[in-house]
């Protein structure tokens, strides 16, 4: 899960990380009262994606009358960012923050290291919007120091941290303790990504997170109810937000062919093999090994929710699923949902021959599948308006 910047920041401030001041407001007038603490402030947009400042989403103003006429340009306003897609998001919130004199910015996170088994500081002398260049083109310039999740923090690892980026020796403790924090809310709150970008020392000597980014590990959420309060559902694909309310697996892709699959290594061998057919999935859609006929009754209304899907394809392996509940499910969500588009489907597996019988059974235009190609092969003609018999 997701969540804004001033949400970020006020976490990482109440662990002991020194973030700007700063105030949300939701309309010009609100932007203009906030804006009046500050001599100048920056103005910047709250969306769910890194890039706002090049998109146009960070302004300085000078005033708080500069600041209102920046809100009203941005609240409304739909933001495209490399992260966003061409789709981009609109601006609800904006960050009303004080302005910061920047002698020196740098890059900072804490993430899991799958390699080691623990985490790891990642960290650049080159901080600010170019991050992700720096990456690629000059990745000798991202320093990475593993830290154990056994151990914890140890102040050496921010020690080491702080010589390879080039801290001044007058910030280094602030650094490291900064650094602890960090971490301790990393592991604390369950996260999967604390990142400050740009950490910046001041023109008066200070260390502060100028911006910041969590994000936290949804499996995790059950053991933190304030932390799911602060998801803002409106930074998300509607689609992808029901299906989690069914505890779906799904992602939106940009293709034609709906995919409704029982485990997550058959749905990515689905998609690769309507492409291989010549044909593009639409979304990435898991329903579980345990999938029930609401489930897959909500699978389908997700599916035909999306103008873009032409066919679907259902693809199940009955293990402990059995094909014969798949079935039934099936039969009860075409039933429900009034498909109109071809629905190929492809069974294997446990009562497989009684699975089949249901669909032929049921009446309804459903089209058999004797296997994954054939299934493909059927999706993609029927998507192109063909036959797929």
């Amino acid at each position: 899960m997701k969540i804004h910047e001033y949400q970020a920041k006020e976490l990482l401030g109440a662990y002991g990380v020194p973030v700007p001041t700063g105030t949300v407001a939701e309309t010009p007038e609100a932007a203009e009262a906030a804006a009046r603490a500050y001599e100048t402030c920056v103005v910047k947009a709250q969306i769910h994606s890194g890039g706002r400042g090049k998109a146009g989403g960070v302004k300085l103003a000078h005033s708080p009358a500069e600041a209102r006429e920046i809100a009203a340009g941005l609240l409304g306003a739909t933001l495209v960012t490399k992260q966003t897609g061409p789709a981009g998001k609109q601006v609800h919130k904006l960050l009303i923050t004080e302005a910061v004199a920047v002698k020196k910015e740098y890059y900072l996170s804490i993430t899991g290291d799958s390699e080691r088994a623990g985490l790891v500081i990642v960290a650049s002398a080159a901080g600010g919007t170019e991050i992700e260049e720096t990456a690629k083109t000059h990745p000798e310039q991202i320093v990475q120091v593993p830290v154990s999740v056994l151990m914890g923090f140890r102040r050496y690892e921010g020690l080491e941290t702080a010589h390879r980026i080039g801290i001044p020796a007058a910030l280094e403790q602030d650094f490291i303790r900064l650094l602890a924090d960090m971490t301790r809310l990393y592991l604390e709150k369950d996260c999967s990504l604390v990142e400050i970008n740009p950490l910046v020392e001041t023109e008066d000597g200070r260390l502060l997170a100028l911006d910041a980014k969590v994000n936290f590990d949804d499996n995790a959420l059950l053991r933190h109810p304030e932390l799911a309060a602060l998801r803002d559902i409106a930074e998300e694909d509607p689609k992808e937000y029901r299906a989690s309310q069914y505890d779906l697996n799904y992602i939106s892709l940009d293709g034609n062919i709906g995919c409704l699959v029982n485990g997550a290594g058959l749905a990515m061998a689905t998609m690769d093999i309507i492409q291989k057919f010549g044909g593009q999935p639409a979304n990435f859609l898991d329903v579980g090994g345990s999938a029930t006929a609401e489930k897959v009754t909500a699978a389908f209304e997700i599916l035909l929710s999306d103008p873009n899907v032409k066919a679907i394809l259902v693809n199940i392996f009955g293990g402990i699923m059995k094909c014969d509940i798949i079935a039934e499910g099936i039969v009860a969500a075409a039933a429900k949902t009034g498909i109109t588009v071809p629905l190929v489907v492809r069974l294997e597996g446990t009562n497989v021959d009684r699975g089949r019988e249901i669909l032929r059974q049921s009446g309804l235009n459903i089209i058999p599948a004797a296997d994954m190609a054939d299934g493909a092969r059927k999706a993609v003609e029927g998507a192109r308006g063909g036959a797929a018999q």
